[in-house]
């Protein structure tokens, strides 16, 4: 899952970023507002994080101007512990929750982790297909109910998929999605890591569907 953090105190970029990624998510980060803007607008992110306080163009400015465009992300925003006032700006303004400047990490990660879900369509924090279950909270992996051990690569491509409710994801959504940078992210790294763990999970949930891509359907039958 792809988190764009538009935050300019470079500490909490720092922080923020390690919490996430190792929670599972690939984070991108931007420090000022008119960046900020210009990548939520033209690629794709499940979830973004926006602080108000932010040099060239203010965080409720940027939330506007996507909402106006059609952006529809999800978006948390952080704010000034006593900045009520922002807070509703901000809910009129389209952003989805809020939480209050200084903050506990876990919370952070919890509420971001709760967005994807929901912009999703899933409720519970616990995502299956089948006899296999993701707890996005722990990012355990299990298949009728004996744990599965998966590296971090191939955990964001399974939770990515999982969380994708049965659409088909392309080659070149995942590469978005689930790497951190460009290495080894090309086409064939991607038939390698879908093979590998279709081998550890022995069940033929993943299934190809030729010329578009990857697809995890509900009832994970059928052949790969």
């Amino acid at each position: 899952m792809r988190v764009l953090l538009i935050e300019d105190e470079r500490r909490i970029v720092a922080d923020v970023s390690k919490a996430l990624f190792n929670a599972g998510f690939v984070v991108e980060s931007c420090t000022d507002g008119e960046n900020g803007w210009f990548r939520g607008a033209h690629e794709n992110f499940d979830v973004v994080v926006l602080d108000l306080g932010l040099p060239k163009l203010d965080g409720i400015s940027v939330l506007r101007r996507w909402r106006r465009g059609g952006r529809a992300m999800p978006v948390l925003l952080l704010t000034a512990r006593d900045g009520w006032r922002e807070k509703v700006q901000g809910i009129d303004a389209g952003a989805d929750d809020h939480l209050s400047k200084p903050f506990h990490m876990e919370e952070l990660v919890a509420r971001v982790r709760a967005l994807a879900r929901r912009a999703k369509g899933h409720a519970s924090a616990v995502l299956a297909a089948g006899p296999l279950e993701i707890d996005t909270r722990s990012k355990a992996v299990t298949v009728g109910g004996q744990s599965v051990a998966v590296s971090p690569l191939e955990y964001r491509l399974l939770s990515y998929l999982l969380h994708q409710g049965g659409r088909v994801v392309s080659q070149g959504e995942i590469r978005e999605h689930i790497y951190s940078d460009d290495k080894d992210n090309d086409s064939n790294a991607i038939e390698v890591l879908v093979a590998r763990l279709r081998r550890k999970l022995d069940m033929p949930v993943i299934k190809t569907v030729r010329g578009h891509g990857y697809v995890v359907e509900a009832d994970a039958s059928g052949s790969a």
